[in-house]
């Protein structure tokens, strides 16, 4: 088996085209460079679409979704990746509707008569 090199792993995952390269925002590597992952704190970054380079692994970045600055710690599996996958812009609340309202209404009121029952029949044996 031979071990890939960090070029042939960008050529894999990335979406550039093969003359352009990969986007790596210099501002984000002139954090990085000449440091040590364990003597850095967290690096805070806007660029969600900076590509994650083998120089990064090891540093934590603060990825700003829009509201807040989310930590990622970049590791080996992460390289060619955008910063931004690791930090969710959105939040996900959950699906249905009126329907699944009623029903995890419903799922409640079944427990609360449930334990009423259970405090009832511990209540009636004393």
């Amino acid at each position: 088996m031979s071990a890939r090199s960090p070029t042939s792993i960008f050529i894999t995952i990335m979406t550039r085209s093969l003359k352009k390269g990969p986007y790596v925002d210099p501002r984000v590597l002139k954090k990085v460079e000449g440091k040590k992952p364990q003597e850095t704190g967290v690096i805070r970054t806007w660029s969600r679409s900076c590509s994650i380079s083998p120089e990064m692994v090891g540093f934590t970045f603060g990825v700003h979704n829009g509201k807040n600055h989310i930590e990622v710690l970049c590791t080996e599996d992460m390289v060619g990746h955008k910063l931004g996958e690791f930090s969710p812009s959105t939040k996900f609340m959950r699906h249905g509707g009126k329907i699944q309202k009623e029903l995890e209404q419903a799922r409640k009121d079944s427990e609360i008569q449930a334990a009423k029952a259970a405090k009832a029949a511990a209540s009636s044996k004393k």
